[in-house]
């Protein structure tokens, strides 16, 4: 039940937005330490990496992206049954911040365990930060599409933030400079979110602490049942038939999604080795005076906005919780200084080479731009059912792809380097991200209004489990790059992430007559 005394920003909870700074924070790490990792394995010796061929980096960064996301489903069960979704979010940043410690050591044994703590520290993370996101609303709320929307703004503010400096820092000063500054702010976040927990209220506690709070809301005269109905939660939301169908809708978009994160994560493997090894990257005289312009505004004005946002939380929570957003506060001035130091040394330099991780930045970039827009779409009455929106969300990364196959079109058969415009790149990464922000963070508000409230967290976490599929797949099929590029071409190969998503799009518009049935209501 919503508490008119609860302090809002934009509309929403206050809570969110420090949900919001979490979940940044740790994409921030996640995407940081994930833009180096395919590049610092297939680097020479000479140049501080592991020299392993493409195919052999693009199957690593499959097992590790298809784990990162398979935990979650353990994660999820292990809040719902014991710890709480508070509890398993503090467990896994805990976890994740040791990885990226052991991973900015450098040697095989450190490397391999940094990996391990950082999948086990996903899994209790993950699903459990999107769970609180759901219970902050009513349930049924038309707020949260916007909600998710909003938040989902977070995960890409951390994402730009971390590929770009961590990137930049990885590439340009050292590898394990750019693994140990995604820990250090996956630390900040734990910090943050530790010390402002008590701003959610009675949302994500343990399963004996929940049900104190029932006891308590009985006592004083309010039942649980009576607060459910009272949050627009009706009879037949509650009956097994249309618990059934709502889970099967669940089940029937998780499996769509499968298709869009295994084209959708080519940005991690293939599009960086695209970026890295067939873009042209070197600038000088004029083209790189326009791109460190452009570099600078790119930087400035995203970090400027979420600075405000900051600053709205700030003033609505310092009194009450100082320790979490002076932590806050402190790290944003951390991150306004390394970005002021890069910008001020790639001005200094006489030319300008982009590094192959500053492609990454532009899909959270396009992500902060045009997020606000996406969500208030969604509270209007242009808002289209979830199937299609996922369709959209298909049929747009299919068609990102194929201009990247156009591109790539110039490129001989087995060839290993090339120079194509880096335009295609952006404007492949321009639809990528137009197609994401219509499918995934609608993804996560549909699973929290049709999954019943005892299974939130194990629907989050097995959400994660079609995406933990989806990157596995997706790597293992960018390990075959080479082979692909050298008996077709390098635009075959971009090819098949252009029929498959868009023939996966046009098969759930015509499913959407009976989705839409067994959502029971549930727009």
């Amino acid at each position: 039940m919503e508490n008119n005394n609860v302090p809002t920003i934009l509309g929403h909870p206050a809570g969110l937005f420090t949900l919001f700074f979490t979940e940044m924070w740790e994409r921030f790490s996640y995407y940081g330490m994930r833009a180096l990792l395919v590049l610092f394995l297939v680097s020479g010796l000479d140049d501080g990496g592991w020299a392993w061929s493409n195919e052999e980096a693009a199957k690593l960064y499959a097992m590790y992206t298809g784990l990162v996301y398979i935990t979650p489903i353990f994660g999820g069960l292990l809040a719902d049954k014991l710890l709480g979704y508070r509890k398993a979010v503090v467990v896994g940043a805990v976890l994740m911040t040791a990885g990226h410690a052991a991973m900015a050591m450098e040697t095989e044994a450190f490397f391999y365990l940094g990996l391990t703590l950082l999948i086990l520290g996903n899994g209790a993370f993950k699903p459990n930060v999107s769970s609180i996101v759901g219970g902050l609303y009513p349930l049924g709320s038309d707020k949260k599409d916007g909600a998710y929307t909003i938040f989902y703004m977070g995960i890409n503010a951390g994402a730009f933030l971390g590929i770009l400096l961590c990137g930049y820092i990885g590439e340009k000063v050292g590898w394990s400079y750019g693994f140990g500054l995604a820990g250090i702010f996956m630390f900040v976040g734990m910090i943050q979110f530790w010390f402002g927990q008590g701003i959610f209220g009675n949302v994500g506690l343990s399963p004996k602490q929940k049900l104190a709070s029932d006891r308590l809301a009985v006592h004083e005269g309010v039942s649980v049942v009576d607060k459910e109905v009272k949050e627009g939660e009706n009879e037949e939301g509650n009956s097994p038939v249309v618990v059934r169908d709502r889970l099967v809708v669940i089940g029937i978009l998780a499996f769509f999604t499968i298709f869009f994160w295994w084209a959708f994560e080519q940005a991690g493997s293939s599009m960086t080795i695209f970026a890295k090894d067939y873009t042209q990257r070197t600038l000088s005289g004029g083209g790189a005076t326009i791109f460190k312009w452009v570099n600078t505004i790119l930087t400035v004005v995203p970090l400027a906005i979420i600075t405000w946002v900051l600053a709205m939380l700030f003033g609505k929570t310092v009194k009450k919780y100082p320790i979490s957003v002076v932590a806050l506060g402190a790290s944003f001035a951390a991150i306004w200084a390394i970005a002021i130091w890069m910008l001020v040394r790639e001005f200094n330099a006489e030319s300008s080479e982009v590094p192959a991780s500053w492609f990454g930045i532009l899909n959270s970039l396009f992500i902060i731009l045009f997020a606000p827009m996406f969500s208030k779409l969604w509270e209007s009455k242009y808002n289209p059912s979830a199937s299609i929106k996922f369709a959209l969300g298909l049929i747009l990364l299919g068609i990102g792809f194929g201009v990247l196959a156009f591109g790539a079109s110039g490129i001989e058969s087995g060839a290993t380097t090339a120079s194509v415009s880096m335009i295609w790149l952006i404007m492949a990464y321009l639809l990528h991200t137009l197609g994401e922000l219509v499918l995934s963070p609608v993804g996560l508000s549909y699973v929290s209004k049709l999954a019943p409230a005892k299974l939130v967290g194990m629907m989050f976490g097995l959400w994660f489990t079609a995406t933990a599929i989806a990157n596995f797949f997706g790597g293992i099929t960018a390990s075959y790059i080479d082979k692909i590029s050298e008996e077709y071409s390098m635009a075959v190969f971009f090819m098949i992430f252009f029929i498959i998503p868009i023939a996966a799009g046009l098969v759930l518009i015509a499913l959407t007559p009976m989705i839409k049935k067994k959502m029971h209501g549930i727009h």
